[in-house]
């Protein structure tokens, strides 16, 4: 599991360092495969239900599993949400950034920022003997403090062995998923989305690419997350490659 988070997390130190106006979302695909391969790992995410690339690449009001493509060009004031996955001898590493594409908006920056500043909000809760709904409300309130926004159709996982796995880790205080205890061993999937507008989404035709129902934008981060007795350890962190 650490191998497998260091290789996400040195893929998407990479992307986020090489991302600039005019490149497309099949350039920064093909660039994260050929490296998650270069380290020996295979992409987690393609052929994942059929689903076609090594990232997903969901722009502005794009939420979610958004497809790469050579005509989706990223330009000045976008942001870029670049989810990805690698799978290393076994185990699933897994990790979500947002990239402020050049000089953005006063209201994005904030919603990029708050996103993130959420996922650790909510890290800062693991420990063996929390919950989910430690984690989750200390998301809300972080999120909901600043005004947006938090997506309810998509929520975080368990990771290892499979890319998905029980627990669904929630990011909002809920009675109808199961408030599970944490466990020292346990890996989770940790990943707040905001939108700047409603909480509502829906899907476009590709089956795959999520937006906004009201075309608001939207933010997302992710880690993989080691359970411990005492604490967590981030798997996927990018400040350690």
């Amino acid at each position: 599991m650490r191998q497998a988070g260091r290789i996400v997390a040195t893929v998407l130190k990479e992307v986020s360092e090489r991302v600039e106006p005019g490149m497309t979302t099949a350039d920064i695909d093909a660039y994260a495969e050929q490296r998650i391969r270069e380290m020996g790992a295979t992409p987690s995410f393609k052929g994942y239900h059929g689903f076609p690339a090594s990232i997903c690449a969901s722009v502005n009001d794009e939420v979610v599993h958004g497809i790469p493509n050579s005509r989706k060009v990223i330009r000045e004031g976008d942001l870029l949400k670049v989810d990805t996955g690698a799978f290393f001898q076994g185990f699933h590493g897994d990790s979500c950034i947002t990239i402020a594409v050049g000089r953005v908006s006063a209201e994005a920056e904030k919603l990029q920022r708050v996103a993130e500043e959420a996922l650790f909000k909510g890290i800062e809760q693991v420990k063996a003997g929390a919950y989910l709904l430690d984690l989750a409300g200390a998301i809300q309130d972080h999120v909901e403090a600043n005004g947006f926004s938090i997506v309810e159709d998509y929520t975080g996982h368990g990771v290892g062995r499979n890319l998905h796995e029980e627990p669904s880790v929630f990011n909002y205080r809920t009675r109808s998923l199961p408030n599970v205890k944490l466990r020292a061993g346990m890996t989770l999937a940790i990943e707040p989305i905001l939108n700047a507008g409603s909480k509502q989404t829906r899907t476009l035709r590709d089956k795959w690419t999520v937006v906004t129902i009201d075309r608001s934008w939207s933010a997302q981060w992710e880690h993989t997350v080691l359970v411990t007795e005492d604490g967590y350890e981030i798997l996927t962190d990018r400040t350690k490659v």
